[in-house]
């Protein structure tokens, strides 16, 4: 029968990526203890991210096995909620407090990444529901999520959440997802390789002087000072979570929090190319995830432009030091990647029919032999 064997190649696609990112997870949380081995180092923060994105991601699985409408309807409203209390505490994420550019849209952090995830969240929940009561209100409250940015302040979290939103709607013209994937990994790549290239000061000096305004002169040199580390130690890197005491920028920078706002340049000064690879991995078997998700187009799609947006603000800012954010990305993927408990219920190939059962007490017929004659 074909079905049967549909759904076996379905669950062995399935193991195969629980299998990866099992290898994947535990690679970065080893790695981080190999990075701070013979070191006054404290690899807790990235362990801390590694537990947080496995064991929300099993969450998700599992709540989108059973409740798919409601846990995704659940996660929208808790980020949301993260976004609104965790901002009046921490503003956006490295800048100096009641500095100007805070508010500008190169400043990035946790507020701005939950806000996109709740936005993800809620449009994933939109495609999953069947009536169009539902739908449209759950698309209202990712347009809300987007809102709440602006109240906020948070200019970058408002782009993020409307980003997702618009991307979700034009998912439902996408007919290959590989295609949608692949772009939100080229938008991911150009990001990092940006703020690659201002630390190195790769780019035409216009470019350079109208990006360092928008991202602050202060963030700029935290990235020089990032990439010097990683030229002095390529493989191992300085050690997890010292970059804020071999930093000049960093120790002269008041209220400093020791983090050079970006993601993949932390890893590279803290944990060397290894680091870095290892975060790229985790973000592509994310991806691959989706790729292989059972969900409809439309859902991968919407959640795969919510993990970007978070890798784009990662790329230059604090928002994976969160661990309400990275909770959040693994919980938005398993959500993206569960499969229903229908899909396995019913077990018939296409197209083959059973027997009807006799109707209750009435007696089958049984044709009788005639007599030869």
């Amino acid at each position: 029968m074909a079905a049967p064997a549909v759904r076996s190649g379905a669950r062995e696609r399935g193991a195969l990526t629980d299998a990866a990112g099992v290898v994947v997870l535990g690679g970065c949380a080893v790695w981080s203890l190999v990075a701070a081995a013979g070191r006054e180092a404290r690899p807790e923060g990235v362990l801390l991210a590694v537990l947080a994105v496995a064991g929300s991601y099993a969450c998700g699985r599992i709540c989108g096995s059973l409740l798919p409408v409601a846990a995704a309807s659940a996660a929208a409203c808790g980020a949301l909620a993260l976004a609104v209390l965790l901002h009046p505490d921490h503003g956006l994420p490295g800048d100096l407090p009641g500095a100007a550019a805070s508010r500008s849209f190169g400043s990035t952090g946790a507020t701005a990444a939950l806000l996109a995830l709740a936005a993800g969240a809620a449009c994933c929940a939109a495609w999953v529901a069947r009536p169009r009561g539902p739908r449209v209100a759950l698309r209202l409250l990712a347009l809300l999520v987007a809102a709440t940015g602006l109240v906020l302040g948070s200019v970058a979290g408002f782009a993020a959440a409307l980003g997702v939103l618009l991307c979700s709607l034009a998912a439902a013209r996408m007919r290959r997802r590989a295609a949608g994937l692949a772009g939100f990994a080229l938008a991911t790549g150009l990001v990092v390789g940006g703020s690659w290239a201002v630390a190195e000061d790769a780019l035409p000096h216009g470019l350079t002087v109208s990006l360092e305004g928008q991202l602050t002169v202060n963030r700029v040199l935290l990235w020089r000072d990032a990439l010097d580390l990683a030229e002095a130690h390529p493989v191992r890197g300085a050690g997890p979570d010292r970059f804020g005491r071999l930093s000049p920028t960093a120790q002269q920078t008041p209220h400093s929090v020791g983090k050079p706002h970006s993601a993949p340049m932390q890893l590279a000064a803290e944990q060397g190319v290894v680091g870095v690879a290892l975060l790229g991995a985790a973000f592509g078997w994310m991806l691959y995830g989706l790729w292989r998700s059972p969900r409809d187009t439309p859902v991968v799609l919407t959640a795969g432009a919510a993990l970007t947006a978070v890798a784009a603000l990662a790329g230059v800012g604090n928002a994976l030091s969160f661990t309400a954010v990275t909770a959040g990305a693994g919980a938005l993927a398993g959500l993206a990647t569960a499969r229903r408990l229908s899909d396995d219920g019913d077990t018939r190939a296409p197209g083959v029919a059973t027997a009807k059962a006799p109707a209750r007490g009435r007696r089958p017929r049984v044709p009788t032999a005639r007599p030869f004659p």
